[in-house]
């Protein structure tokens, strides 16, 4: 049986592009090795480059293990991504007392948006069930 997809692989693709410092990684469920290629430079390129293989299969494991609902996890990587030091993805997310928060902080000096690089997927999985 096959599940929809709740990430997208062709946004996986274009995090890779930045894939030296874990972006993709981060965006399948993955924020340890994430954090590793991060500190690592995607492993000095070696696991960056063999990632370019394994998004299909990440897409695919994130599919199974993540909840669709009202939620996209794109939109809410995007938001994170782009404009997570402001909160909008918490916003989006109808989290509105940490997005003013984040909104009159920095996203918690940065630190609550590495945090939400950790567990957006997990948060969106909430929101969705």
């Amino acid at each position: 049986m096959t599940r929809t997809p709740t990430h997208s692989t062709l946004i996986g693709y274009i995090l890779w592009i930045f894939g030296f410092i874990g972006a993709h990684r981060f965006y399948f469920g993955r924020p340890i090795t994430g954090t590793i290629w991060f500190f690592t430079l995607g492993l000095l390129g070696i696991g960056w480059i063999i990632d370019l293989f394994l998004i299909p299969g990440m897409n695919q494991e994130a599919s199974q293990r993540y909840r669709i609902g009202s939620y996209d996890y794109t939109v809410s990587w995007i938001l994170l991504t782009f404009l997570g030091l402001l909160g909008i993805h918490r916003f989006y997310l109808g989290k509105w007392v940490t997005g003013l928060l984040y909104l009159l902080s920095g996203g918690l000096l940065g630190l609550g948006v590495l945090y939400d690089f950790w567990t957006l997927n997990e948060q969106v999985d909430e929101q969705n069930r």
